[in-house]
């Protein structure tokens, strides 16, 4: 939600600290402040609008390029084909979500003619999905891994996208050129659907896999 933050034009987009977040923290090796839990702004005259969405009613979503504003429904993309499915950069390939790819992958492999690419977030969770065989159920799919980086999100070195290519990405951005050549076609969606579109070789509502 933070990362996001610059869509609706603020310069940064700040949550208050929690019990989870301290939580994470710790376990991550990281150090809190003794007064952390202060860290809040308070704004009593600030006229806002509460918005509260059902998250288990939504269906997995796509969207196209070339805004993450372009969302709808996974089957409404149904049959796109695609070339490179990348799982990726610091919103899209952290641990749980590399768990999230594998338990969709294992077992399967990779469609021909596409590209799997796979850029953990951190060393942190790379280690840890090597710990407990996730990255061996990738290789074994398919994948290809790239360094822990910002890499093809941020149009990044020699896997930069390229001429008319058609890639769907667990990243947060699918701007004009932004992953590489200006005619590229970024689509955003979840780690669970960027695997199962790898695996159709089309983009693909997770849960018809699931299902299965």
């Amino acid at each position: 939600m933070s990362n996001m933050a610059a869509e609706l034009g603020a310069q940064a987009g700040l949550i208050a600290p929690d019990e989870i977040t301290a939580e994470y923290i710790n376990n991550a090796g990281g150090k809190l402040p003794q007064d952390w839990q202060s860290y809040r702004i308070e704004t009593p005259d600030l006229e806002g609008e509460a918005l509260r969405f059902d998250a288990s009613s939504l269906a997995p979503q796509i969207a196209a390029p070339h805004s993450p504003a372009n969302a709808d429904d996974a089957e409404a993309f149904r049959n796109i084909p695609l070339d490179i499915a990348y799982i990726g950069a610091c919103t899209g390939a952290k641990y749980v979500d590399l768990k999230a790819a594998a338990k969709l992958l294992r077992g399967r492999s990779v469609a021909k003619g596409v590209t799997l690419k796979v850029a953990p977030a951190s060393l942190l969770d790379q280690k840890q999905a090597k710990a407990d065989g996730t990255m061996q159920i990738l290789e074994e799919a398919g994948a290809q891994f790239l360094p822990t980086s910002c890499g093809i999100c941020a149009g990044y070195g020699s896997d930069r996208l390229l001429e008319g290519q058609v890639c769907l990405s667990s990243t947060a951005r699918n701007f004009r050129g932004r992953m590489g050549a200006a005619n590229s076609k970024v689509y955003l969606a979840s780690p669970y659907t960027v695997a199962a579109s790898a695996i159709t070789g089309e983009m693909t509502d997770p849960r018809h896999l699931m299902e299965v």
